[in-house]
């Protein structure tokens, strides 16, 4: 059964929508070889208003891409590189004394911050204490900034794409369970097949150069993340998700022992939650007007990925998060 019947707006908002992420694809394609499955997880964070951690290591166009999508999409860009002695007023922003010239008056003026900004790109957020990690955190959350008592509104969209880098890990402050939940998306980035990384060679070290074009503005991509919001449902999708969350936790009422035996802590409800917003964008992107079952379990491994906290006996057994996220989405079955 669907909650609501969609709209005869909404419908050629879709329509519309399926023809604008095709020409944003096809003008990312000018400047990034590769990555289909990354940008189609980035460009339904986007729309979903989420965030994303994206997890690869240096040299795979993370920042050329989060900024191509920026230009494509005109938005303002900002990247912010995290650092052990960065202080939150780097990130929010700082009152600084200003003088009047005429009276000799002084007065408290606020200089914004780069978090002032539609995407962010916090580049190797673990490398920065919690302290500061927390200021962009609560950004995230409440897209808003508060500084000297005043509270400064984030324009929107406000878009934050964390990343940290799986190797070099000594000097670093992981983030906690607790943070890692608000990400929507844990994004990974892979290497380049050799076809895409001699194409890749080939293109940046010639004299070529590209030149985007604007798909769509700020406005038009707030009504879109309106428009997720009121796509219908059917009750069986939204069954599957919260079935596919509550099987990721160990208690004594989950039949599955493996999980019993490999996962310390399953996901929260926030884990269902994302996978229905992530999989009704995936549907309209798509230019379907209702999500499936399918779509869940397309979205289903950048939602549990880092919202599943293996055990010791994983680790003994070679056994990952991704491996688990597999196991249960053959188990875990669809209904209707």
């Amino acid at each position: 059964m669907v909650e609501q019947k969609i709209e005869k707006k909404d419908i050629e908002a879709v329509e519309k929508l399926k023809e604008a992420r095709d020409r944003i694809k096809n003008e990312i394609k000018k400047v990034i070889i590769g990555q289909e499955r990354v940008i189609d997880e980035l460009l339904v964070a986007l729309l979903s208003n989420g965030h994303c951690l994206l997890i690869g290591v240096p040299g795979l166009a993370k920042t050329l891409l989060i900024s191509t999508i920026a230009r494509i999409l005109d938005l303002k860009f900002s990247r912010i590189q995290f650092t052990p002695d960065l202080m939150p007023s780097d990130i929010t922003g700082t009152d600084i004394i200003q003088e009047n010239v005429s009276t000799g008056e002084r007065s408290f003026r606020f200089v914004k911050g780069p978090v002032f900004a539609n995407i962010i790109l916090a580049d190797e957020i673990n490398r920065t204490p919690p302290k500061t990690q927390s200021a962009l955190l609560q950004a995230m959350q409440e897209h808003e900034v508060t500084a000297g008592g005043e509270t400064y509104s984030l324009s929107e969209p406000f878009f934050v794409l964390a990343t940290q880098n799986p190797i070099e890990q000594e000097g670093t402050y992981p983030l906690p369970e607790a943070q890692l939940d608000r990400f929507m998306f844990n994004v990974y980035i892979d290497y380049p097949s050799e076809e895409e990384e001699n194409l890749i060679v080939k293109t940046t070290t010639s004299a070529y150069t590209w030149d985007v074009k604007k798909v769509m503005g700020s406005d038009e991509i707030v009504r879109l993340q309106r428009l997720a919001r009121r796509v219908p449902v059917s009750d069986h999708v939204i069954s599957y998700a919260v079935r596919l969350a509550r099987s990721t936790r160990p208690n004594p009422s989950n039949s599955l022992e493996y999980i019993k035996n490999w996962v310390s802590w399953g996901t929260g409800p926030r884990a269902s939650q994302y996978m229905i917003l992530g999989a009704k964008t995936f549907a309209i992107l798509d230019g379907r007007y209702t999500p499936s079952t399918d779509d869940v379990k397309r979205v289903a491994p950048p939602v549990l990925r880092h919202r599943l906290v293996t055990s010791f006996n994983a680790e003994a057994d070679g056994v990952g998060t991704l491996d688990i996220i597999k196991k249960l989405l053959e188990d875990v079955e669809k209904e209707g």
